[in-house]
């Protein structure tokens, strides 16, 4: 199954590989930016980071090569003994691999160490896209959406376990992939729901209205909450006369109550949505046996769901999440001013890219790189090199190179004659987007710094193993796409 009368050369998407090429030289002259001695180079040096980057890109190359010379029938049948593989390595790796930095996440091979977290990737993409190949597959199949989540769920399970979580967080990018499959969009509501609470709840729990006994952030989430139940519920209604009666309930009398607190007698408002919330939830309830309509139930599920989250949060703020978790979590939202702790990075990052200016200080002219004051500025957060350099126009290149070859990458998907090419492909996109965004997002202090690479630019030749063969499996399915399996 190693080769197959198909035309690579001929058939390959040469633009993609163009647009990786790019990004990867300028990736490693980022590197050589970021980790170079001014005065003594030596930028093909094996003694050196810049040497060395140069060692994973030549490897990536040949690794890729590989990858392409495979059929897409192999990828198809051993998706998920692939799959498989990758899961037990992960579990090895939690009990093997040596602490670095807090984490069991890379294991040693002689002088080379890798990150299995990076591989098992491009397998939880082929098993995901192989499952949802099925003919009888059904997205709108309870047991089908269940198997699907816990195909990418488990290696994130396992990767939280050798206490990688920014690594791990990364499989959530599949959930988009099912929302292009036809998954419904209530479940990306639900988790846009989740961290919306969570930060409103973090954020402003402690913030009261006008010296009113409740709190700013519960409310607002209680209020999010009664309005989602009552589009929801409307949406939902045969019968107007229960719809209005629900709007009635839930903000309606909710108003009677703020107002009556505001300018009578103060008292805990939320109390008083709480109560609305279940008695709209017993109404709905009502209904859904009354006219046989089970959808009502969800509402009542989401509202519940909702309730037991919010009262949560604060248990694992305070409980669950490390000391170190929680300070970085209060400086993105701007409780805790740390420039020299947890916002050091953030603070150091954004200094070097404000330096940049327009046009940037030129290539390996950086002083903010070059004096180190920028920790992990080759690996994490080696955007700012890149603004530092490179300045606003340079960072904006880079950015249009990664949105060209997104588009690129959905294009070709779209263009699969097979359920398992367009999903592997549409796995390769996400994975890469969520990477883009998370990385240059906390690189700008918009997103939690959770330590996650670059994709073609951070130092290290796992991340770019992983990418390349992510990408290089596809190419190669994209060359077979006319091929029945």
């Amino acid at each position: 199954m190693v080769r197959k009368n198909v035309d690579i050369i001929g058939k390959l998407d040469w633009l993609t590989v163009f647009l990786y090429l790019c990004l990867t030289l300028c990736g490693w002259l980022s590197v050589c930016g970021a980790s170079a001695d001014l005065e003594n180079p030596e930028l093909f040096s094996f003694a050196t980071r810049p040497g060395k980057q140069l060692v994973w890109i030549l490897c990536a190359i040949a690794i890729g090569s590989l990858a392409l010379s495979i059929t897409k029938e192999f990828y198809s049948t051993y998706s998920y003994i692939i799959y498989f593989a990758l899961l037990v390595l992960l579990v090895v790796t939690i009990f093997v691999a040596e602490d670095t930095k807090g984490s069991h996440s890379w294991l040693k091979m002689g002088p080379v160490s890798i990150q299995p977290a990076e591989f098992a990737k491009f397998g939880t993409a082929l098993a995901l896209a192989r499952f949802i190949d099925r003919f009888e597959f059904n997205i709108n199949r309870l047991k089908d959406n269940l198997i699907a989540v816990s195909i990418f769920m488990m290696p994130m399970i396992l990767i939280i376990l050798q206490n990688e979580t920014g690594s791990a967080l990364v499989y959530m990018a599949f959930l988009l992939v099912l929302y292009r499959e036809g998954m419904t969009g209530n479940v990306l509501l639900i988790g846009f729901c989740a961290v919306l609470f969570f930060i409103l709840g973090i954020k402003f729990g402690a913030v009261s209205f006008s010296g009113q006994p409740y709190s700013v952030g519960k409310m607002a989430v209680l209020s999010i909450i009664q309005i989602l139940m009552v589009v929801t519920g409307w949406s939902l209604m045969k019968d107007r006369k229960v719809g209005i009666t629900l709007l009635i309930i839930e903000v309606g009398i909710m108003l009677i109550g703020f107002s009556f607190s505001l300018t009578v007698i103060p008292f805990n408002v939320t109390w008083l949505q709480i109560a609305l919330i279940f008695a709209g939830s017993g109404y709905l309830l009502f209904h859904a046996f009354k006219d046989m309509t089970k959808k009502y139930i969800l509402v009542v599920l989401f509202a519940f769901g909702s309730l037991g989250y919010l009262f949560s949060v604060d248990y694992v703020f305070n409980d669950i999440l490390r000391p170190h978790q929680q300070t970085r979590i209060n400086v993105i939202l701007g409780l805790e001013d740390d420039p020299l702790g947890k916002g050091y990075n953030v603070n150091q990052s954004l200094i070097a890219i404000g330096s940049g200016g327009l046009t940037g200080k030129g290539f390996m002219k950086g002083t903010q790189t070059k004096l180190k004051y920028v920790p992990e500025q080759d690996t994490d957060f080696i955007f700012c090199t890149v603004g530092e350099e490179k300045g606003f126009l340079g960072s904006a290149g880079v950015l249009i190179l990664y949105l060209c070859l997104l588009l690129r990458l959905i294009s070709v998907a779209e263009r699969q004659t097979s359920v398992f090419g367009r999903v592997y492909g549409y796995s390769v996109a996400c994975i890469l987007f969520f990477h883009l965004f998370v990385n240059v997002g906390m690189v700008l202090g918009i997103t939690p710094v959770i330590g996650i690479p670059l994709p073609f630019f951070s130092y290290g030749g796992s991340s770019l193993w992983g990418f390349t063969i992510l990408l290089a499996v596809f190419l190669r399915i994209d060359c077979e796409r006319n091929v029945r399996v």
